[in-house]
């Protein structure tokens, strides 16, 4: 195939298309470009699996350190390993905004690969991934009903910014990603500070219609290069396994908790050659309808509650000892408890990848066993899901985190899901509020988050769902997640199952889910309102120090011969920023305050005619070196010791004794000269021949010079 392509303006950005270059025996594939990050995509299909009773749609985002001009910063491994968070991240983007696309009796295995090629540091690769995936799927034979735009959409200065740049996203008090199809949202993706619902709204409509380009322009694409895509029939079912439902499966009289599996095993016995997958969907059909026209006809739910009705709430706070916090939060039969652990500056998370390496002071990880749900499972690394909830936590909490000048602390919060009935992700929001308060993290503001549903029928006005279950999630058309403060919204999180929402449909969930947000604030409030005045007692203690970037090589010392001595002095760990942050951090308050205080006296610098208590810490025949600051000598000739004269500086002082000394000067070396006051005697004044010292000033300038 001749190289084809073709170019989307966005507020002046244009964005190419092109396919025919690479990737000459994929399904589909393309690369998009926008300034001079480039982005490869393609998709493949194979026949079904035999077994298999779900699609089995694989996405893969990966990056390579070559995009960005980077060699990897390990000393071991330096090709691409394991994916990072935000490969992983971008994948679920991907995913959520492309599946509930797929014909829904498709089972074919389809790989949908997106591989940054080159990255400028001003226009970022993942939503160019999205759009390479809908480009490539749109012009393959896979069948697809697409295809779909998807852009971020910040919020600089209060001026809505589409695909803004990496500065703009750093002054932006907004970072949607919304993807969707013609008049419709299938996916959002947000973090904001504290921002209106009705700014949220507002920015995902301007999204909308840039949406519509990106679809517009893909479409002429695909019509004039596309293949045929193949024909997916519908599915049909036995009439002997449509009469066995019918006959024995009754929705009314499934309890809450119901499993499909042990329903599918007992109709099995009757009739063991029935295909078991078709059964199980059979099955799952049926409750399905029985829910939804519950709700939309009855406008009931399933466990009897109310449309906008939320599960009973119970918060706790402190439930473990030793720990640093803890928060147990119960809504319904959810149950999470998050733990927090503070660590010192030293424990933050570096990431390396194709952007280089940054730092994370902050992490939250969400983990859900199988025990949760009431059933086996494997245990390894964590999965996408555990990724992706985990990071929707730790955006909904970073606008109300305290800053490291003011809360010096690495902070690190972990949920574990004891209990799983829906929204764990939300309950992982408001239990980790609860520990972070409970730990003294300074946070601004609670948080608490929420799941709305969705259902939908042709003909019938759509019922909004607060606190969604699980079963709701299961069977319903969406899945909001909204997290904020009572001030504004701090996070999104949205994917359907059908082809789309509208922005209406958008605006009603979010006025609900507001109200329902303040009902869980005041329930978590009741048991902890603000966070507690001090760290636990168990928590390492951390104080700052700010010193002069010049200075850092003074606090180092030769070989860092000086910091591990206050670190060994005061069994403390120090940590030197290259602006000249520095968090001294260890068990003992006392010592870290004591660390601070020497540090702070290490960057004074002696003032002349000031008079200093010190110690000694050398004495030579010509004098004595006297501690005035931690870690700043000065030298007493033996002509400045007494008003009498001394022979040698021994006879007078020795190591360790605490003497009161006045400085006269600080040559241009930065050398400290001293005299010595002793008690009843007047200072001396400067060096004198006539006293017998020999060499008189002669003699004092040749001493100091051989310090």
């Amino acid at each position: 195939m001749k190289n084809k392509s073709t170019t989307i303006d966005l507020d002046g950005k244009k964005i190419i298309i092109e396919t025919g270059l690479f990737g000459a025996q994929a399904s589909g594939a393309v690369t998009v470009r926008c300034g001079d990050t480039v982005v490869f995509g393609a998709c493949v299909w194979g026949a079904p699996k035999e077994g298999l009773d779900y699609f089995p749609l694989q996405v893969e985002y990966r990056e390579k350190h070559y995009a960005g001009g980077i060699i990897s910063s390990s000393r071991f491994v330096k090709r691409e390993s394991r994916p990072s968070d935000n490969e992983i991240l971008t994948c679920r983007l991907i995913d959520r905004s492309i599946r509930p696309l797929f014909p829904e009796n498709y089972y074919d295995e389809v790989q949908v690969i997106v591989t940054p090629l080159s990255i400028d540091g001003i226009n970022e690769p993942e939503i160019l991934g999205l759009i390479a995936s809908s480009a490539a799927l749109a012009i393959s034979d896979i069948p697809w009903a697409g295809p779909i735009g998807a852009v971020r959409v910040g919020s600089v200065d209060g001026k809505v910014v589409v695909n803004p740049t990496n500065e703009q996203k750093e002054k932006s008090s907004l970072d949607l990603v919304v993807s969707g199809g013609t008049g419709s949202i299938a996916m959002v993706e947000a973090g904001a500070n504290e921002v209106s619902e009705g700014e949220i709204l507002a920015a995902m409509k301007h999204g909308q219609e840039s949406i519509e380009k990106i679809i517009d322009s893909i479409a002429k694409f695909a019509k004039e290069i596309g293949k045929p895509k193949k024909t997916v029939l519908p599915e049909e079912f036995p009439s002997e396994m449509v009469s066995l439902v019918n006959d024995k499966v009754n929705p009314e009289k499934l309890p809450e908790n119901f499993k499909l599996a042990p329903i599918a095993d007992e109709l099995m016995a009757v009739n063991p050659e029935m295909d078991r997958n078709k059964l199980l969907r059979l099955i799952d059909n049926k409750v399905k309808e029985y829910v939804r026209n519950l709700i939309l006809t009855k406008k009931t739910r399933f466990d009897g509650r109310k449309t906008d009705q939320i599960r009973e709430i119970i918060s706790q706070v402190g439930v473990l000892p030793r720990v640093h916090g803890t928060g147990f939060f119960q809504r319904g039969t959810t149950h999470v408890l998050s733990v927090v652990t503070l660590g010192s500056p030293a424990d933050e998370q570096l990431i390396d990848g194709m952007k280089g390496e940054e730092k994370k002071r902050y992490f939250h990880h969400y983990n859900m066993p199988s025990f949760a749900s009431g059933e086996t499972g494997r245990f390894g690394n964590p999965g996408r899901r555990e990724i992706g909830h985990g990071a929707l936590a730790e955006r909904a909490l970073i606008p109300v985190l305290p800053s490291k000048e003011a809360f010096p602390y690495t902070i690190r919060v972990v949920s574990e899901v004891m209990s799983s009935n829906g929204s764990t992700s939300q309950a992982s929001v408001c239990g980790s509020t609860l520990a972070l308060m409970d730990a003294g993290v300074p946070i601004s503001k609670p948080v608490a988050g929420i799941a709305m549903g969705l259902i939908t029928a042709k003909g019938q006005e759509p019922v909004t769902l607060s606190d969604i279950a699980g079963l709701e999630d299961h069977i319903g058309d969406m899945d909001f997640k909204v997290a904020g403060t009572r001030d504004g919204v701090t996070a999104i999180q949205m994917d359907v199952k059908v082809p789309g929402v509208t922005a209406e449909i958008l605006g009603e969930a979010l006025a609900q889910a507001n109200t329902g947000r303040l009902f869980i604030l005041d329930k978590m409030t009741a048991v902890i309102d603000k966070p507690r005045e001090s760290v636990s007692e168990f928590a390492p203690k951390v104080a700052s120090v700010k010193i002069p970037q010049d200075k850092i090589g003074e606090l180092i010392g030769p070989g860092g011969k000086m910091i591990r001595q206050i670190q060994t002095d005061h069994d403390v760990e120090i940590n030197v920023e290259e602006d000249g942050a520095v968090t001294i951090t260890g068990m003992d308050e006392a010592k870290v305050k004591q660390a601070q205080a020497y540090i702070t006296g290490m960057m004074a610098t002696a003032e002349i005619g000031k008079i200093y208590t010190g110690t000694v810490t050398r004495v030579e025949p010509y004098g004595a070196f006297v501690e005035i600051l931690p870690g700043k000598d000065g030298l007493v000739h033996v002509s400045r010791m007494s008003t009498q004269y001394v022979a040698d500086a021994n006879d007078l002082v020795h190591v360790g004794d605490t003497v009161k000394v006045k400085c006269y000067e600080v040559d241009p070396q930065g050398r400290i000269n001293l005299t010595m006051l002793l008690e009843g005697e007047t200072p001396v004044g400067r060096p004198r021949e006539d006293r017998g010292n020999r060499g008189g000033n002669s003699s004092f300038k040749r001493f100091r010079d051989a310090r």
